[in-house]
């Protein structure tokens, strides 16, 4: 797979004095997010670049092998999904896209550590594994509704550069597709190596709710601090 992803901008007036990338989950857009971009209040942080890949399109087992933008394969959902059976070279292929899109930003003028990484679902599973392995320090991760992949190996390949990065994470109590019970997983594990995440659960399904986004905008107000 190539690591050029099609990807949406929302440039601000000016240069971007830092950057926020959102990935969407399976079988969406990146337009999904672009509400985002007018929702989120971050002028205090100064002019934000708002980028919003588009997962390649690839079939997807769960679903009969019909194909949709994906950043990797799925196997099971809901409980099924404690086999935590893998794609580890669709999820590697996917790190690689997005530590390719993290540096075309620092080449245009925005230091990792005025860029966050955000993502829903898939999207926050890329999030955290591409995060976490990220050889510069980002300014935060945001990982909504999804979990963290191949966590046997995160301990051994995770970058020191983001050992402080911030991890905010949020989930819905009653998601039937990605379970309360994997989200605080992945929550304890995180902070068992040492992370410092803030965790949010709401009453919804697999969803974004008002209050998510109204604390996902305090959380990225604070990393992107001046």
């Amino acid at each position: 797979m190539s690591t050029a992803l099609q990807t949406f901008e929302v440039h601000p007036a000016g240069d971007a004095a830092a950057s926020v990338i959102v990935l969407h989950g399976l079988g969406a857009d990146g337009t999904d997010f672009l509400p985002f971009a007018d929702e989120i209040d971050l002028k205090a942080v100064g002019p934000v670049r708002w980028l919003l890949p588009r997962a390649p399109v690839r079939p997807v087992s769960v679903n009969n092998g019909h194909r949709m933008r994906a950043w990797y394969d799925i196997y099971e959902f809901g409980a099924q999904a404690r086999s935590l059976r893998e794609d580890d070279a669709g999820l590697r292929e996917s790190f690689a896209a997005v530590h390719a899109l993290i540096d075309r930003e620092v080449a245009r003028g925005v230091p990792a550590r005025r860029i966050v990484l955000a993502g829903f679902s898939q999207g926050c599973a890329i999030t955290l594994g591409a995060g976490l392995r990220y050889r510069e320090r980002l300014a935060g991760l945001a990982g909504m509704s999804g979990y963290l992949p191949l966590a046997s190996t995160t301990a051994a390949e995770r970058s020191d550069a983001n050992a402080l990065t911030p991890i905010f994470l949020a989930h819905g109590r009653r998601d039937p597709v990605v379970g309360l019970d994997r989200g605080t997983a992945s929550r304890d594990a995180l902070g068992a190596l040492g992370y410092a995440v803030e965790w949010h659960d709401y009453p919804m399904e697999h969803s974004v709710c008002a209050e998510e986004v109204a604390e996902l905008q305090r959380f990225l107000q604070r990393v992107l601090a001046a």
